[in-house]
């Protein structure tokens, strides 16, 4: 069942809307329930002997959560310090009794670990940075602190999971839909209410360059409403480079322009396909598909007969869910977009984003 288009339907009418909002308000208070059992005392927070960060948003759908993760994972492995991600491994095909470690395995099977980890450990394994997947995260935690030592844990995608007890929340907020329709789901795109930005202990805004500077100065004015005190940080998504995964190189963003065709799997497909036309590309074909979809050797034939010998480019979390044989059926001119997320405003901002995930860093760096 398309849940998409269920909802689309239901909002057509009165009758629909009001399940929606009903369904909202049994999601809601079910929120409530899970967040009272911890804060009361009913459930009992773990801690670990390691500084946990987590990185999330309050909404549904892409706010850049991943690319926030690999730019802090990233920054503190060049510093030498010990960073492992934690991930529960959304919509992953294949269960495990206990943690999954995705470390220095490169036939590792991305169905065990879910497709933006898998992803991550691609990106991230020159730096060497351990990925531990679980529905339990306080059982991955401790998995990373026994088996790496880890003096950082990043908490990926877990502001609603209460189980494992952090030591700061950095929240995302997408600027072109920071809170929808301030409803939670299903009638809007809020995960908790917006008292949840009280958990925060920095702000990080995405997309920052698709909207007015009025636009901004209002979402951060709303920010403020719940948390007067917090650093509000602006962001933007960068391009770096294509990559040609049939050659297996790095090609210049300026080798592409012209006619192409994309394809991706994304919970913003939009976005990536205003990127590439910013970029100079001409989208004579697109597809687009539901989030964390899982291509089949069918799809990739269907891309392959149509695309009319154009450039075809998708994203690194969408080609790491190509069947194996994909070399026998994409033969060339294939890339993948590899995008980074850049904090605005220099040296001293990107400082609040690093104290905030470890606050030596700076004296570390300085050495």
């Amino acid at each position: 069942m398309d849940l998409l288009k269920l909802k689309e339907d239901l909002e057509e009418n009165a009758l629909g809307r009001g399940v929606l909002m009903a369904a909202s308000k049994i999601y809601g208070a079910g929120a409530w329930l899970d967040r009272a059992a911890y804060e009361n005392g009913w459930k009992t927070s773990k801690s670990v002997n390691s500084r946990v960060v987590c990185i999330g948003n309050i909404t549904a759908g892409g706010t850049g959560k991943t690319t926030a993760v690999l730019l802090a994972a990233t920054t503190l492995a060049k510093e030498g310090i010990r960073v492992a991600i934690v991930s529960r491994g959304y919509k992953r095909q294949r269960k495990t009794e206990g943690p999954v470690v995705l470390f220095d395995n490169p036939d590792a099977d991305w169905r065990l670990a879910g497709d933006e980890p898998f992803m991550m450990s691609r990106v991230l394994s020159q730096y060497k940075v351990p990925i531990v997947i679980s529905p339990d995260r306080a059982a991955a935690a401790t998995e990373a602190l026994k088996r790496f030592k880890s003096q950082i844990i990043l908490l990926d995608d877990g502001l609603q999971h209460h189980r494992l007890r952090r030591d700061a929340n950095v929240i995302l907020i997408d600027a072109k839909n920071p809170f929808g329709n301030k409803h939670l789901l299903p009638y809007g795109v809020l995960r908790e209410p917006m008292t949840a930005l009280k958990r925060a202990s920095l702000v990080v805004m995405t997309h920052c360059d698709q909207v007015s500077v009025r636009q901004l100065e209002d979402i951060k004015d709303q920010i403020r409403l719940y948390n007067d005190a917090v650093e509000i940080l602006e962001s933007v998504h960068e391009p770096e480079y294509y990559f040609d995964i049939c050659n297996t190189k790095k090609v210049d963003l300026k080798a592409i322009q012209g006619p192409a065709a994309c394809f991706c799997a994304l919970g913003h497909p939009e976005t990536f396909e205003k990127t590439l036309q910013n970029l100079g590309l001409t989208l004579k074909q697109k597809w687009r598909f539901p989030d964390h979809q899982h291509y089949t050797e069918e799809n990739l034939r269907t891309f392959e007969e149509t695309r009319g010998g154009l450039p075809l480019i998708t994203t690194f979390k969408d080609f790491v869910k190509f069947p194996d044989n994909w070399r026998d059926i994409l033969t060339k001119d294939v890339y993948v977009l590899s995008v980074n997320l850049k904090i605005r405003g220099g040296e001293e901002e990107f400082n609040k984003f690093t104290d905030v995930l470890y606050p030596k860093f700076s004296k570390i760096k300085n050495k």
